[in-house]
């Protein structure tokens, strides 16, 4: 491994590129009283959950309702190589919607209509502020839904935009396999679609593909076709805990390697759960356990839990508990999806410095236990959560912003993390994306040759280098 990646509070060195007022002017004629330049507004749309403190916001702040909007404030700040940065819900991990080189932020957040459900055919196409709880609550009378869960409310275009997964991703896949097509504004304003309501095409250079992921850097989404899902006719949640991070994470990838269907296996180490107990007012054992969830018909989520019980037993799993109704299904994962929050709020005025890395899924193992005893060794509180069913864990390194040496000792541990995902044949980011934080991770693990292959791109499609710049690699 090279150099340590960029220490999470500190920015790349780049030049922050003038916003004429003459620009200001002209989104203020355009978009009227949806564009704004008050500081709060630009504060709130220049931080999302990363651990970037001290970026300077957006220079205007641009409401867009249509996907026409969009491409005239993209053209607006072509004409003056202005950044544009597209802005959903805030919720990104990686620094993605921060002003690195300032600009101006497009909030999709109003484009929030389903625009199409295809029942049928199991397809939705929506605008690119909808939120996958939007989604699924509207679809519900449908019969249907869609699995994608990164935890957060995040909007589908910003799920889009970083090729995000989350907790069904074991059985369901993430973003790359579940959109079918797009409607993207790019840098020169122009708008294109990709991708049909087909299932599958060989028209082409799959355009769809090389847009989830881009993080933004390539154009902006404003539609977006999704693939849904019949709703499983019985769903079963078990929680059973384990005297060790191993046993519990030896469990998982025997029921992966034995091709049990499961829909969700998340693991939580004994210090989450405590964080856990405290916050959500929970009862739960305080060990390592497996939140695991089955679907299917009621035969098959019965076969299933049988079998990944007899599995857990064999590892010296114990505590087995059933949750059937979706009230005690919705208390248990919404503990799992708060323990981000928990983790914050043990230790108050903290922030937390997210990993993010996916292996194998049988050299898992051998990659998160060397690495919890990493950080034990140092004594820096963390938590750990995992969606293990696919090789893919977070720890989250609680530090004190005030403390460099905090900061340090959370870095060297992502990076030596890193390093051995890496050695095991895994990657740098399972989900969250590569952002700022992860760039020098990327240029490792993709090699010189790869990420010059993605500046070709992005210059060809963005030759004033205005779409979200910054990100991923230097230009």
């Amino acid at each position: 491994m090279n150099a340590p990646a960029q220490a999470a509070h500190l920015l790349p060195d780049v030049h922050q590129r003038e916003v004429p007022q003459a620009l200001i002017d002209a989104f203020k004629a355009r978009f009227g009283e949806r564009c704004s330049t008050a500081q709060v507004v630009r504060e709130q749309h220049g931080r999302d959950e990363s651990a970037y403190t001290t970026v300077p916001p957006p220079a205007a702040v641009v409401f867009a309702e249509s996907t026409t909007d969009v491409a005239d404030a993209v053209k607006l700040a072509s004409e003056h190589s202005v950044p544009v940065i597209p802005f959903g819900v805030g919720s990104s991990l990686e620094g993605h919607l921060l002003a690195v080189q300032g600009g101006i932020s497009i909030d999709v957040s109003r484009m929030n209509k389903i625009l199409s459900v295809n029942a049928e055919d199991l397809t939705v196409t929506v605008q690119a502020g909808v939120t996958r709880k939007q989604l699924n609550d509207e679809i519900k009378s449908t019969g249907l839904f869609f699995p994608i869960d990164p935890g957060a409310d995040a909007s589908i275009g910003g799920m889009s935009a970083t090729r995000a997964s989350g907790t069904n991703a074991v059985r369901y896949g993430t973003m790359r396999e579940n959109v079918l097509g797009l409607e993207v504004v790019t840098a020169s304003g122009e708008v294109i679609r990709t991708g049909t309501r087909a299932k599958k095409s060989s028209a082409g250079y799959d355009l769809t593909r090389l847009m989830v992921g881009s993080e933004g850097t390539l154009g902006i989404m404003t539609e977006i076709t999704l693939k849904l899902y019949p709703l499983p006719e019985a769903i079963s949640a078990a929680i059973c805990s384990f005297p060790s991070i191993e046993a519990a994470v030896r469990t998982t990838i025997q029921i992966i390697q034995m091709g049990i269907p499961i829909a969700r296996v998340e693991l939580i180490d004994a210090h989450t759960v405590r964080m856990v107990n405290a916050y959500a007012k929970l009862g739960l054992r305080e060990e390592p356990l497996l939140l695991m969830e089955f679907h299917g018909s009621p035969a098959s989520v019965k076969e299933q839990a049988e079998t990944v019980q007899e599995i857990a037993t064999e590892h010296g799993g114990n505590a087995f508990e059933w949750a059937v109704t979706p009230e005690e299904r919705t208390r248990l994962w919404t503990a799992r999806h708060n323990a981000y929050f928990a983790a914050i709020q043990s230790k108050p005025g903290c922030r937390a410095i997210s990993t993010d890395t996916c292996v194998p899924i049988s050299r898992l193992a051998d990659c998160l236990l060397d690495s919890v005893a990493e950080a034990d060794a140092t004594g820096i509180p963390y938590f750990l959560v995992g969606h293990v069913g696919d090789g893919n864990f977070h720890f989250g390194y609680l530090i004190d912003p005030e403390l460099p040496q905090e900061r340090e000792i959370a870095e060297v541990l992502n990076h030596k993390l890193v390093a051995r995902a890496l050695q095991l044949g895994g990657t740098c980011t399972g989900e969250h994306g590569v952002g700022l934080h992860k760039m020098d991770f990327l240029l490792t693990e993709a090699g010189s040759g790869a990420v010059d292959m993605m500046r070709t791109i992005k210059r060809a499609l963005d030759p004033k280098n205005i779409m979200n710049p910054g990100k991923i690699f230097a230009l």
